[in-house]
């Protein structure tokens, strides 16, 4: 047998991941989830009912809500949403072999700091290794087979290689990084630009101000990511546009949809509750915000999406500061 791989998380996108795992027929590939019942029904059934309900699970996927299951996983990837990633390492750890390496496969910053999610992980882990997986990918296609190319990042870049060969399928392709804080960086700001270009699109406002919006959301994105501490040239890579023309302009994008009801006029407060869909972006914009407001970082498009969410501006005062901007360089 192959590698044991554990993948924690029995959303859509920890159940897409699994799913393309477990191409590898070779591998040893376990989904844990938290509600013991899904998992039951899930074993039976084979399909995720509420979460990836057109995806058939194949016979060969371990389904399971016993932790024991990390003991002997040789990687984890780690597919719980980005609030819950330092309590789900806080409740791990003891499961954990020194040598597995923590994958974070949630894209965010910390709700309390606004920091990197590994940053917070790896003080609650200590020595053990910690790696990202960001970029475009939607749990659908991947699940389905379709091809989809996405980055595996880690301080070490031996070490993003090897967890990149390790977790590469025929469809699923993975392109090593060094640039930990780049590569997180990028997944979650763009987050914030998907809702930005909803927003556009839900105001009517054309595809010609949605295309203005992701590019100079990208200049963003690109001077977020050096202001942490990144590569420049991580943010034209595909955790940062590829992750961000695919999310910002589909209607499969949580973000994007959410911001095109806030184009619409709906208050944030209507869309965001336990029983909606998770929109990391939300969290994001206002945690970036406050960074930038410290820092004096010039992101005037996330700022307007964090100004709407919070209800400080309406789309149309947002859109009338972004136009009364002093024109600028383009590479400014």
């Amino acid at each position: 047998m192959g590698e044991k791989i554990v993948v924690a998380g029995g959303g859509a996108f920890g159940t897409g991941l699994a799913i393309v795992m477990s191409a590898d027929q070779s591998a040893d590939i376990t989904l844990l989830m938290r509600n013991s019942e899904r998992a039951a029904d899930m074993q039976i059934s084979r399909i995720n009912k509420t979460r990836l309900p057109d995806v058939k699970v194949p016979d060969g996927l371990k389904i399971t809500s016993d932790m024991s299951c990390v003991e002997e996983a040789d990687i984890l990837l780690s597919v719980v949403p980005t609030g819950a990633q330092i309590d789900f390492a806080k409740q791990v750890k003891p499961h954990l072999k020194k040598t597995t390496p923590f994958v974070i496969c949630s894209k965010g910053f910390d709700k309390g700091s606004g920091g990197l999610m590994s940053r917070c992980v790896q003080d609650v882990l200590e020595d053990q290794d910690i790696a990202v997986l960001s970029g475009p990918g939607f749990a659908s296609d991947i699940a389905k087979g379709l091809p989809t190319a996405m980055t595996l990042a880690a301080e070490n870049l031996s070490l993003a290689q090897r967890l990149s060969a390790a977790l590469s399928r025929l469809t699923f392709r993975l392109y090593g990084s060094d640039d930990l804080v780049g590569v997180q960086t990028g997944g979650a700001l763009k987050n914030v630009l998907a809702i930005a270009s909803g927003i556009v699109m839900g105001a009517g406002l054309g595809e010609s101000a949605r295309a203005s919006v992701i590019a100079r959301g990208l200049a963003e994105l690109s001077r977020y990511i050096s202001f942490m501490g990144g590569k420049s040239e991580t943010a034209s890579g595909l955790s940062g546009l590829g992750d961000l023309v695919l999310t910002a302009t589909s209607t499969q994008s949580r973000n994007y949809r959410f911001g095109i009801e806030l184009g619409k006029g709906v208050s944030s407060q209507n869309l965001v509750g336990p029983d909606k869909p998770l929109v990391e972006g939300a969290n994001a914009a206002i945690a970036a915000r406050a960074l930038s407001n410290r820092e004096n970082i010039i992101l005037p498009i996330t700022n307007s999406v964090a100004d709407i969410i919070e209800g400080r501006l309406d789309v149309a005062q947002a859109i009338q500061e972004l136009l009364a901007r002093p024109l600028r360089q383009e590479q400014e």
